[in-house]
């Protein structure tokens, strides 16, 4: 009989040893709320290998627990069955709100996670300025929360999840709340800085296999827009209903025949579930 670990169990790169051939495993892993005779069925036996350097988009209706796993990934909560493991150390994580303190200014926020991460205090300013800029926000540094547009609020916010300097980047629907245009902004910039850490990190010969990202949304477009692979999960409890492999080169716009048609595709896959929900 096999034992499962019902226990989020974030390894170490020794661990994992110094080639780990994933970021993120999550092996059949189940996650029920309440109380027993009163269970809420919400992930059923989920298994995602997310590859080094790899970018996954998970995809669903809203309620499908999309979110709920990314949590488990985060280490904010344990699954009931199975396990998760993320070789690289914890995770770095963006949620939709940009939960940035407004009583801080742009550069204090984000030198609030080097100093979690043990940055030394002489060296945070010059690395909050660096990280701000990267997502180009050069000269932000002073502003206060308030002073900033919701995009730049999330470029901050941005910034502040890669001052972790984690391997692994779970973003939770992080451009869900932002206008048309500001999002296909936010998309290019996403793009650019996970090219760059990963083209970096493939430069130095570290092996470290850069920056993955694993990325909930419920917008199908969005999805075929940054993934190199969509993963759908279906309605609850959520299960892996089938995925795609997004063989679309980069850049790509949200407007390309190619995104529109796979998105298509995905999309009647996505409706069929919903409707599988509703029939029960």
């Amino acid at each position: 009989m096999t034992t499962t670990t019902l226990t989020k169990r974030p390894t170490t790169t020794a661990d994992a040893g110094p080639a780990a051939s994933y970021a993120a495993r999550i092996d059949h892993v189940s996650k029920s709320f309440g109380r027993p005779g009163a269970r809420q069925h919400v992930l059923d036996d989920i298994s995602i290998d997310v590859a080094p350097g790899e970018f996954v988009c998970l995809l669903g209706a809203s309620g499908c627990g999309k979110s709920t796993l990314l949590n488990l990934v985060a280490g904010l909560d344990a699954p009931t069955s199975g396990t998760i493991e993320t070789p690289g150390g914890r995770p770095a994580l963006m949620f939709q709100e940009h939960a940035l303190f407004p009583w801080l200014t742009a550069g204090r926020n984000v030198e609030l996670a080097l100093r979690l991460r043990g940055v030394p205090r002489a060296e945070r300013r010059e690395e909050a300025e660096r990280l701000l800029e990267l997502v180009r926000l050069k000269g932000a540094y002073g502003k206060r929360v308030h002073e900033l547009s919701g995009g730049m609020r999330q470029r901050v916010a941005m910034a502040r999840a890669l001052a972790q300097d984690s391997r692994l980047l779970l973003m939770d629907e992080p451009f869900a709340a932002l206008d048309a245009i500001t999002r296909d902004v936010l998309h290019d910039e996403l793009t650019r800085i996970w090219h760059t850490a990963n083209d970096t990190a493939s430069g130095s010969g570290s092996g470290s296999g850069g920056l993955s990202v694993l990325f909930v949304t419920h917008n199908v477009r969005e999805a075929v827009r940054l993934a190199e692979r969509v993963v759908l999960l279906s309605s609850r409890p959520g299960r892996v209903a089938r995925e795609w492999r997004v063989g679309i080169a980069q850049p790509r716009r949200i407007e390309d025949a190619a995104v529109a048609d796979l998105s298509v595709e995905i999309t009647e896959q996505l409706r069929g579930e919903i409707r599988r929900h509703g029939q029960h």
